[in-house]
């Protein structure tokens, strides 16, 4: 399980009842059965209720674990945050952050208990498989494959971490004033 912002988050595998190293056929009959047990048509429960939610896992679980080049992608992402696992300070999501445009570069931070910023640039999140796109008054993260992400960045001056979850289609602020950052290091 991956832990999220409020809660634990199964992973796609768990939602399918199958082992990490899984065959396809494995998860194409796993998935067959689980879709067939949870399809809200077969169920007699009310509309609204929590095996819609269940079905849409399940659904989203094997989109990406039936196509090849996502399933890579996804568990590089479910390695690292295991290997980065229990050592941040603060979960956020990419949308809590701002950003900073200089020219061509854009820095997106968040700002540490220390006073200091958990950052990362553009170049950065381009390298990871991550497309930013100025629009409007922000800019919008895409990423290969729609499923959900984390990156773990460290704070520029103490040793504090926070976990940063990115998912497709996420919008985030840019910074208004440039000089606010600057002043926010004066204080």
């Amino acid at each position: 399980m991956l832990l999220g912002e409020t809660s634990i988050h199964e992973t796609y595998y768990e939602i399918l009842s199958v082992k990490e190293d899984a065959s396809y056929d494995q998860i194409r009959n796993s998935y067959r059965s689980a879709i067939l047990h949870s399809h809200p048509d077969k169920l007699n429960t009310s509309p609204c209720c929590s095996s819609d939610d269940k079905f849409l896992k399940i659904q989203k679980a094997w989109q990406v674990l039936s196509d090849a080049e996502l399933r890579v992608v996804y568990d590089n992402d479910l390695r690292s945050s295991r290997q980065d696992g229990g050592t941040t300070a603060d979960e956020i999501s990419i949308e809590d952050m701002s950003v900073e445009i200089n020219g061509q570069d854009m820095e997106i931070f968040y700002q540490c208990r220390c006073g200091d910023y958990f950052s990362v640039d553009s170049s950065e999140l381009e390298s990871m498989g991550f497309e930013l796109l100025k629009e409007g008054d922000c800019v919008q993260v895409k990423r290969l494959g729609a499923s959900v992400a984390s990156v773990v960045l460290p704070c520029g001056s103490c040793s504090l971490k926070t976990r940063v979850w990115v998912g497709s289609d996420m919008k985030i602020p840019f910074q208004d004033d440039s000089g606010l950052r600057n002043s926010l290091d004066d204080l």
